[in-house]
């Protein structure tokens, strides 16, 4: 096959990701196949949600979490994400060397050096299974046993070899809550997998973010060492080249899109799925505008998509009575993609703020 232009890798990651067209299928279908959604912010994701699947209604999904059907839970990159009972307790085992990682790089996992991580562990999941604890609160019962540790960085120690989920009312469509945990297992009823499998996790990655490189795929995850899966399942993978000769794995039956098909606007979430899932994020982003995604606190803007690129910034606005988003494009637009953009805009305000009126978009100008 010939070389896959930028733009074409960009359309076949937009097909995949239910980007270029929404789709009507349940919730917890959607979630599985992206291999879950990135959800440390309590409310954000449910936009992620909102761009993908037609029709959604957001109480419907935050009842998903309330009753369990979904959970919040520590993953790639040692990061919170929403995924099904079932994923967490397969996928944790597999990116599990990633969270013991940070963990032992962290300031937590420095200040409990010498001391005996998996005993701190084990006494913290005995506590959690009498009932949920927020990290304070777990903090506090542990420092009970180890005297002059700050509690923070046992509750540290707990969270990051212990698979723990966050319950509700955290993260549930208009409720709010403190942080607490439990155990994966107590609270969903499922045992975590017994052991690691970086081959199922590998395909998975490539069903919802390829044509993708070796690098890609531990970009994603954060795992390393990724070379020798990708040669163990070669036989089931197609070798594509993108434009500068890199080679692209992907799965033979996955969807490629002509270059040239439509890519709707749409307004991505603070930490979406699509700019995060890659080592090389130029299919969607250039590489000006995604020095304007850096923040010194680590909080990124949320993006919007013309024509299947990055091309603009944007955030909610709300007073008493109206609600409004405010575009920050990082070029001008033509007057069709500013038109695409308010209908986007208006149709956003209705999912979000659906009993306010006064819904605008507005324009600043190009940074």
């Amino acid at each position: 096959m010939p070389p896959l232009s930028r733009r074409a890798v960009g359309r076949a990651t937009l097909a995949r990701q239910f980007l270029l067209r929404r789709v009507r299928r349940p919730v917890a279908e959607v979630v599985t196949h992206l291999a879950g959604l990135q959800a440390q912010t309590t409310h954000s994701w449910y936009v992620g949600l909102q761009n993908r699947i037609d029709g959604l209604v957001p109480d419907e999904a935050g009842a998903l979490l309330a009753r369990g059907e979904l959970v919040r839970g520590t993953l790639m990159r040692g990061t919170l994400h929403l995924v099904t009972p079932e994923d967490f307790a397969r996928l944790r085992p597999t990116v599990q060397p990633v969270i013991t990682r940070n963990l032992a790089h962290s300031a937590h996992g420095r200040a409990t050096r010498g001391l005996d991580a998996k005993e701190i562990a084990d006494a913290g999941r005995a506590l959690l299974r009498e009932g949920p604890l927020t990290p304070g609160e777990l903090g506090a019962r542990l420092a009970e046993r180890w005297p002059g540790v700050p509690g923070g960085d046992l509750s540290h120690v707990v969270r990051g070899l212990v698979p723990l989920v966050q319950v509700p009312p955290r993260g549930v469509w208009g409720a709010s809550g403190p942080p607490a945990f439990a155990p994966a297992d107590t609270w969903t009823g499922r045992a975590v997998a017994d052991a690691p499998d970086p081959d199922a996790l590998f395909l998975r990655y490539l069903a919802a973010f390829g044509p993708a490189t070796v690098r890609d795929v531990q970009a994603w995850s954060g795992l390393t060492r990724l070379r020798e899966v990708a040669d163990r399942l070669r036989d089931r993978l197609i070798a594509l080249r993108g434009e500068d000769g890199t080679e692209l794995l992907d799965l033979p039956d996955a969807p490629r899109p002509d270059p040239d098909a439509p890519a709707p606007v749409r307004f991505l979430y603070d930490f979406d799925n699509l700019l995060r899932g890659h080592a090389d994020r130029s299919r969607v982003v250039s590489a000006e505008d995604l020095g304007r995604l850096a923040t010194r606190n680590g909080m990124p803007p949320a993006t919007v998509l013309v024509d299947g690129t990055v091309r603009a910034s944007w955030r909610a606005v709300r007073t008493r009575d109206t609600a409004a988003v405010e575009v920050v494009p990082f070029a001008p637009l033509s007057p069709a993609q500013a038109d695409e953009v308010v209908a986007e805009g208006l149709e956003l305000l209705g999912f979000l703020e659906p009993e306010r009126g006064g819904h605008e978009v507005r324009f600043a100008a190009p940074v």
